[in-house]
C-alpha cells in the first residue's frame, strides 16, 4: 500500500481516534464524538477559502450592489462540495498528494505545470494576505514593518510546533474568531426580509454591466481556489483519516462549506446595511476604506470589528495556502511531509514553509511594490490553474487503478462536468477581460455561455451514443478496506478516447492562457 498510516491514531483538535479503534458506531453521542476528532481539514479548507481577497470582494459586492448579488452565494454549496467531497474520497484512499497522482499518473509534464503554476499563483497569493494584514492592522494606525513581520513569525511559530493537534487548534482558535461577525450583525441591522429575499432572486442593482459581471466571477473565483485541491487532500493523508472515516470527513466539509458561505452572506449584509442611502455606495475603494466607513456610519466598534475580522482572515488564509505550497513540494519531491514532524525530521518542509512566509512579507514590505498588480495577477493566474486542477481533479476520480470501488458515479461525473465547464468558461472570461480591460464583458459572457451550453448538449448528446457500459470493478472484502496499491505497480491510463481530447483540450487551453498572460505582460511593459 502506498499509505503507510492505516493503523495510525487520529489526533484532532477535538478528540482522538485510537489506532486499534475497530468498533462499530452507534448511537448519537458515539458519532458525534467521533466527528468531533475528524473535523479540521474540511472546515479549515472552506473557512481559509474566505480569506483577505474573500472578504474585500463580498465587501465590494455589499457596498457597490448592495443584497442585489447575495444570489450568488448559496449556488456556491454545491460547487464546493462537489469539488471537495471528490478530494476527500482521492486523500483517504490513496494516502498521497494530489499534484504527486497528477504527476505519476499523467507524466512529469503536467505535474511540474500543475504545481509551477500553484507555487507561483500560491506566492503571490500569499502577498495579498500579508496586503490584508496591513490593511487591518492600519485601521489600528500600526505600521506595515511592524504588523507584517509580527504576522508573519506567528505563522511560522504556530506551524512549526511539530504537532498536528496543536496547528489545528491554532486554525480553530482564529476560525472562532469569526464569530465577530454576530456583533456586526446586531451594530448594523440588516434586513432579514431583504436578505432572504435577495438569496433567492437573481438580479443585479442598476442592471447588468461589465462591473457587475466581473464581480459576480470574481465571487465566484475567491470562493472556489486551486490550493483547496492540494491543500485538503493532504491534510487528510496528514491527519491519517482513511477509507472508514470518509463519511465524517464528508460532514467535515459539508458543514466548512456551509459556514463559509453563510459567513460571506453576512459580510455583505452588513456592509449594505451600512453604505445603502450614503455617499459612499458604490465607491468601494478597499477594505480599510469599508472598516473606516463602517466606523463613520454605524460606530468605532463596528469598524474594528470588520478589521479584525480582516486581520483574522488574512491569517487563516495564509496559513492554509501556504501549507498547500509546501505540502504539493514535497508531492512533486514524492516526500511525506507531515505537521507531527519537528525541526529536526523535517528541516525542508518547515524550511520551505519559512521561506515562502519570509519572501511574500518581505515583498509587501518593499517600498513602491505594485501591491494592485500582485491582486490582479493573482486573480488572472487563478483563471489559468483553477480548470487544470479540477479537470485533473474529475480525471483521477474515474481511474479505477487509483479508487477502484470509490470511482464517480456516473450521476456525479455529470454533474462535475457542467461544474468544471462552468468554471472554466468563468475562468476564461476573467484573464480575457484582465488582459483586453475595454472589452464588453457583458456580450462576451453571453457568447461564452452559449458556446458553453451547446457544447454540453452535443457533448452529453455524443456520450449517450458512444458510450461503453462501465466494468464492473471487482474487489474483496469490505469497501472501506480498499486502499490504492503502491504507484510503482500500477501502470499509467492508456491516453486513449475520452482522457485523449480532455488532455489535448487542456494543452490548447494552457497554450490560450499563456499567450493572454504574455499581451498582458507586454501591455504593462
Amino acid at each position: 500500500m502506498e499509505a503507510s498510516h492505516e493503523s495510525e491514531a487520529i489526533t484532532g483538535a477535538f478528540g482522538t481516534i485510537k489506532s486499534n479503534d475497530s468498533s462499530t458506531r452507534r448511537g448519537f453521542r458515539v458519532r458525534l464524538l467521533t466527528l468531533l476528532a475528524i473535523l479540521g481539514p474540511g472546515i479549515i479548507v472552506m473557512v481559509g477559502d474566505n480569506d483577505a481577497g474573500g472578504i474585500s470582494t463580498y465587501a465590494q459586492a455589499g457596498q457597490n450592489f448592495g443584497l442585489s448579488l447575495l444570489w450568488v452565494l448559496p449556488l456556491l454549496i454545491p460547487v464546493l462540495i462537489v469539488n471537495q467531497e471528490m478530494v476527500v474520497r482521492l486523500g483517504a484512499v490513496t494516502g498521497v498528494g494530489h499534484g504527486r497522482l497528477i504527476r505519476e499518473r499523467y507524466g512529469r509534464f503536467w505535474g511540474s505545470v500543475a504545481i509551477g503554476d500553484l507555487f507561483v499563483l500560491n506566492f503571490l497569493t500569499i502577498a495579498t494576505e500579508f496586503i490584508g494584514v496591513n490593511l487591518a492592522l492600519s485601521y489600528f494606525h500600526i505600521s506595515a514593518w511592524i504588523s507584517v513581520p509580527i504576522a508573519g513569525m506567528t505563522l511560522i511559530a504556530m506551524t512549526t510546533s511539530g504537532s498536528f493537534r496543536r496547528w489545528e487548534r491554532f486554525m480553530f482558535l482564529f476560525i472562532f474568531a469569526n464569530l465577530l461577525v454576530i456583533p456586526l450583525i446586531i451594530l448594523s441591522h440588516p434586513s432579514a426580509g431583504q436578505v432572504a429575499r435577495h438569496l433567492v432572486t437573481p438580479g443585479v442593482q442598476g442592471g447588468v454591466t461589465s462591473d457587475s459581471v466581473l464581480l459576480i466571477i470574481a465571487i465566484v473565483g475567491t470562493t472556489v481556489a486551486p490550493w483547496q485541491l492540494f491543500f485538503q487532500q493532504s491534510n487528510i493523508i496528514d491527519k491519517k483519516i482513511t477509507p472508514r472515516w470518509i463519511n465524517y470527513e464528508r460532514v467535515d466539509t459539508g458543514i466548512g462549506s456551509v459556514i463559509t458561505v453563510v459567513s460571506a452572506v453576512i459580510v455583505v449584509s452588513v456592509v449594505a446595511a451600512a453604505f445603502m442611502g450614503t455617499k459612499l455606495f458604490g465607491n468601494y475603494t478597499d477594505a480599510l476604506g469599508v472598516a473606516r466607513g463602517l466606523q463613520t456610519h454605524i460606530g468605532s466598534w463596528a469598524g474594528a470589528f470588520f478589521a479584525i475580522i480582516l486581520l483574522n482572515a488574512s491569517i487563516i488564509g495564509a496559513a492554509a495556502v501556504t501549507l498547500a505550497t509546501t505540502y504539493a513540494f514535497g508531492d512533486l519531491g514524492r516526500t511525506h511531509l507531515s505537521l507531527n514532524k519537528g525541526w529536526k525530521d523535517a528541516k525542508g518542509f518547515y524550511g520551505g514553509f519559512s521561506a515562502l512566509v519570509l519572501m511574500a512579507a518581505g515583498l509587501v514590505l518593499i517600498p513602491g511594490a505594485p501591491l494592485g498588480l500582485i491582486t490582479t495577477t493573482v486573480q488572472a493566474l487563478a483563471g489559468l490553474l483553477l480548470p487544470l486542477a479540477t479537470v485533473f481533479l474529475l480525471l483521477l476520480c474515474n481511474d479505477a487503478q487509483v479508487l477502484g470501488p470509490w470511482v464517480n458515479r456516473t450521476w456525479l461525473n455529470i454533474v462535475a462536468t457542467i461544474i468544471i465547464s462552468i468554471l472554466v468558461v468563468l475562468s476564461l472570461i476573467l484573464m480575457i477581460t484582465t488582459v483586453f480591460q475595454g472589452i464588453d464583458v457583458v456580450k462576451l459572457s453571453e457568447y461564452m455561455a452559449g458556446g458553453l451550453a451547446g457544447a454540453l448538449v452535443i457533448g452529453g448528446g455524443a456520450w449517450l451514443v458512444f458510450r461503453k457500459p462501465a466494468t464492473p470493478i471487482s474487489y474483496r472484502g469490505e469497501r472501506s478496506d480498499w486502499r490504492m496499491p503502491s504507484l510503482n505497480l500500477m501502470t499509467r491510463p492508456p491516453l486513449l478516447g475520452w482522457r485523449r481530447w480532455t488532455l489535448i483540450g487542456m494543452v490548447g487551453y494552457l497554450v490560450l492562457s499563456v499567450v493572454l498572460l504574455v499581451v498582458k505582460a507586454f501591455q504593462i511593459g
